[in-house]
């Protein structure tokens, strides 16, 4: 129980990823975004994990994700379904994804 508490009181990791998507890959984007995101909410230590896309400008996108420590983002980069999408999606961007840490004030 004590441990659980203390690990409640730390402040999240959240970071914003922004990605560029080419238009023709926006359809298989989503789609290998979404299997990403079904799996990497079911993860010990994550507390969000959205994917959004901008209205005005559809190929842009942005993931807002936030873990309970830096060791369950790390824990995350490790895991098979962020490498199967790290790896699918890479040649479907129009430029290099960009992470974005920001910090919590109010969760």
């Amino acid at each position: 129980f004590f441990s659980r508490y203390i690990i409640s009181l730390a402040m999240p990791v959240c970071t914003l990823v922004h990605v560029w998507v080419k238009p023709e890959n926006v359809e298989a984007f989503m789609a290998a975004s979404r299997a990403n995101h079904e799996n990497s909410i079911k993860e010990p230590g994550n507390l969000r994990f959205d994917l959004l896309q901008d209205p005005e400008e559809p190929t842009k996108f942005i993931f807002y994700e936030m873990y309970e420590t830096e060791e369950a983002v790390a824990a995350h980069k490790q895991t098979a379904h962020y490498q199967t999408w790290r790896d699918t999606v890479a040649d479907m961007m129009a430029q290099p994804r960009k992470g974005q840490k920001m910090t919590v004030h109010a969760p």
